[in-house]
């Protein structure tokens, strides 16, 4: 049976020629092919798939092949781990530019879901691997990445162990702003697909604390939602404080 994503790829295929496709992706900039000069963008465009992806549905699963190894293009995942009881939990949320996949284990350890619609470029990890070795500058571009995915990872960790809810709270809605303001998109108002419950297991919080949270922060007058999916930050220094860990504003 076709894997859902593939039934998309003619689709997309149809958008024009490869170079021109990638100089207009708007996640090439913090992607991993920004270093890319236009004969290379060609290179690396024609060894990629490009897909499109509805909300809620899986780029890959846990326990999938790692055969492929995808950068979001467009939309926002995020990562799940299912745990041997049978919990999931919401270990990372990924934003255009950033990789999904790539992994030297033979299968996926996480799943990686949209949240929203989006588009994904799918490339196979052996051929990935070749274009490193033919353009170095593409290989540092992405120790660059992983090194600060790291860093975001160590942060995260911090802020499990020694921040208190609100903190949590705070600094996950300021670094979302900050994540899609890098990939040029202009505030006041910024996409919040994540549920609460997603937000929870993410930051090891309930829903109910999560929401809890976000209510304390519009009455304080920091925040103010939009819908069901955007969120403004009102006082962005008191979140920063907060999410900091400097208790600024503390209830």
């Amino acid at each position: 049976m076709m894997h859902p994503l593939d039934a998309t790829r003619a689709l997309m295929d149809g958008l024009g020629s490869e170079a021109n496709v990638c100089m207009k992706c708007g996640a090439r900039s913090v992607g991993l092919c920004a270093p890319l000069d236009v004969a290379a963008l060609d290179d690396m465009a024609g060894e990629s798939e490009r897909l499109a992806v509805e909300p809620r549905e899986s780029v890959f699963h846990q326990g999938d092949p790692a055969r492929f190894v995808y950068t979001l293009t467009e939309g926002m995942a995020r990562l799940t781990r299912v745990l041997p009881d049978g919990r999931q939990a919401v270990i990372g949320f990924r934003f255009p530019g950033d990789i999904l996949g790539f992994t030297p284990s033979e299968e996926h350890a996480f799943g990686a879901e949209m949240l929203t619609r989006g588009n994904v470029c799918r490339l196979d990890r052996r051929r990935l691997e070749q274009l490193f070795r033919r353009y170095p500058v593409m290989e540092r571009r992405f120790l660059d990445l992983c090194m600060k995915e790291l860093a975001a990872s160590q942060d995260h960790i911090l802020a499990l162990g020694r921040f208190s809810a609100e903190e949590r709270v705070a600094a996950f809605l300021v670094s979302l702003a900050e994540a899609q303001e890098r990939r040029g998109h202009v505030g006041p108002v910024f996409d919040l697909p994540a549920t609460r419950a997603d937000m929870g297991e993410f930051l090891g919080l309930t829903l109910e604390t999560v929401s809890r949270a976000v209510s304390a922060f519009r009455k304080r007058g920091w925040i103010r939602l939009h819908g069901h999916s955007g969120i403004e930050l009102i006082d962005r220094p008191a979140l920063i404080g907060l999410g900091t860990g400097e208790g600024a504003h503390a209830a």
